[in-house]
């Protein structure tokens, strides 16, 4: 047998068997981890009545409050909104949200219906935020990544009609598998395996790919077991199951369709995912009930200087008329994301300054859709899960929640994520936004204009306090240690501060980090 370079065979893993085995190799080997949190952290000996002015009440912004109280230092957050939570944001009914140029919308959604414009899922690898969750006493549900009997969909496969995921991934599994173990068979990756393996691999191709003994695959009982049955096993007179026929496999491969079945394999959408029962800013309501009190909420941040004796920050009450203030501290722990932080006056270092002017910040969409009834699952059969497709809403997420109820349900009608499409919903008001959704989502599901109620639609790039969803790296193995060092008296954190960006777990971890090594500056001088 050759030779195999770790790379090489990783990827002959990834390419046969999908990204979950290759992130389980990767693991073994050393080269995949999951979360780094190992337990609450330990901060001891604060020194009597330092200050740390926390900017931000963020996820980020909450756990350096929580933790460094915790550690006996005096502290104070300012934020710029009304509440806390910053991106763990949710929006129900009889919720107002303006956007960047004016336009606002009034969340008409029946009671007890949401839509989570940020973060939607916890994965269970996220392991600081599910501590969290538990420590704060945040009850969380399942959130269904996956459902095979959701939909994939490209205006240009099967004559633009959705296929079940469940149909497309059976089928070119097996096709794929066919090709393989005959290749195998024929003698043609002798080079590659011994005999031993060769007939192990074909083996393991025939399990795969629900293969014949003649290594094909084809329609039979034992492949709708996979696939789906034209008609289910029943009871009673005419009670046998009639076998599903596969979908060509040319018309498989060219329909690209394939593209859409990994993501939910990669390591942070493994099963099982969760979600904070209610709404995702359960988990920002959690932090507010330990750190409230120490919250000053509508405050501007509008200067950021520092020198070698402390901190000032100035910042205008929108509360009360816009009023300038001033707060002076020891230290400072900044969360402002940097496209904010960018237009803030502040003296810090050229080195620190030049990254946070050099990041720009992904864009991102998301439309949340009432319906007056849970169509999907009275008349498709879908329980959760979220269908992909080559729209520009790229994907559909079913509620996890309330099934078999018969009222009005949100279900995420639309998610862009960076290019042109989110820079298209952008350029559009918001009820164009959800005219899109409509037109791009009734494509999969012709119930949509018959069944519509209401809905809202969030562009990040015009989110007033972030303006865009995530940080993006322009050279990252340049410039993160300048970002994430401690710049005199001012240290930041967040999201974009971490390898976890867009993640709930990166801000945190974040923030552990950066108030472990400020505290250890204080005490140790």
């Amino acid at each position: 047998m050759i030779e195999m370079s770790r790379r090489r065979l990783l990827g002959m893993i990834g390419t046969v068997a999908g990204s979950t085995a290759m992130y389980n190799a990767m693991t073994a080997m050393g080269h995949a981890q999951p979360s780094s949190y190992s337990g609450p952290i330990q901060l001891d000996g604060a020194p009597q009545g330092t200050k740390i002015l926390i900017l931000g009440a963020g996820l980020a912004g909450m756990t350096a409050a929580l933790e460094m109280r915790a550690a006996g230092y005096e502290v104070e957050v300012l934020e710029f909104r009304e509440k806390a939570g910053g991106r763990c944001w949710t929006l129900r009914s009889g919720d107002t949200y303006t956007e960047l140029g004016g336009a606002t919308q009034n969340v008409d959604f029946a009671d007890g219906n949401y839509i989570n414009p940020g973060p939607w899922r916890l994965p269970h690898n996220h392991y600081a935020v599910i501590d969290y969750c538990r420590r704060l006493n945040v009850p969380l549900e399942p959130f269904v990544q996956t459902n095979y009997n959701a939909y994939v969909h490209r205006g240009d496969a099967f004559g633009g009609a959705p296929q079940r995921m469940k149909h497309i991934l059976t089928d070119y599994r097996g096709h794929v598998s066919e090709l393989l173990a005959k290749a195998v068979d024929q003698g043609k990756l002798d080079g590659m395996v011994t005999q031993e393996d060769r007939e192990v691999l074909i083996e393991s191709l025939r399990s795969f790919g629900v293969l014949n003994d003649k290594n094909a695959y084809v329609k039979s009982l034992q492949t709708s077991d996979y696939r789906g049955y034209d008609k289910q096993a029943g009871g009673g007179v005419g009670a046998a199951p009639i076998p599903s026929d596969p979908l060509d496999p040319s018309e498989v491969l060219q329909s690209r369709l394939w593209t859409m079945l990994a993501t939910h394999e990669t390591m942070n959408h493994h099963a099982p995912m969760f979600q904070p029962i209610g709404g995702m800013d359960g988990i920002a309501k959690g932090f507010e009930r330990e750190v409230g009190d120490l919250i000053t909420y509508n405050a501007k941040v509008v200067s950021l200087q520092q020198d070698d004796s402390g901190v000032t920050v100035t910042w205008e009450d929108t509360a009360n008329g816009g009023a300038t203030r001033t707060t002076t501290a020891d230290y400072c722990v900044c969360t402002i994301p940097f496209s904010i932080l960018g237009q803030i006056d502040h003296n810090l270092s050229s080195s620190l300054a030049n990254v946070i002017w050099g990041m720009p910040y992904n864009g991102s969409t998301k439309v949340g859709l009432e319906f007056k009834r849970r169509f999907w699952e009275q008349d498709e059969d879908i329980y959760g899960g979220i269908t992909y497709t080559d729209q520009a809403i790229t994907q559909i997420s079913y509620p996890s929640t309330g099934y078999l109820s018969d009222g009005p349900a949100v279900l995420l009608g639309g998610y862009t994520w960076r290019g042109a499409d989110t820079f298209k919903f952008n350029a559009m008001q918001p009820a164009e936004r959800i005219e899109w959704a409509l037109r791009m989502g009734e494509k999969i599901h012709p119930q949509y204009r018959e069944e519509f109620k209401a809905g809202v639609a969030v562009s990040w790039h015009k989110v007033p306090w972030v303006l865009g969803c995530s940080g993006i790296w322009e050279d990252r193995e340049r410039d993160y240690e300048d970002a994430v060092a401690i710049d005199n008296r001012v240290v930041c954190a967040g999201e974009h501060l971490s390898y976890l960006p867009a993640w709930q777990e990166g801000a945190i971890l974040s923030s552990l980090d950066a108030i472990s090594r400020l505290h250890d500056k204080i005490i140790n001088g």
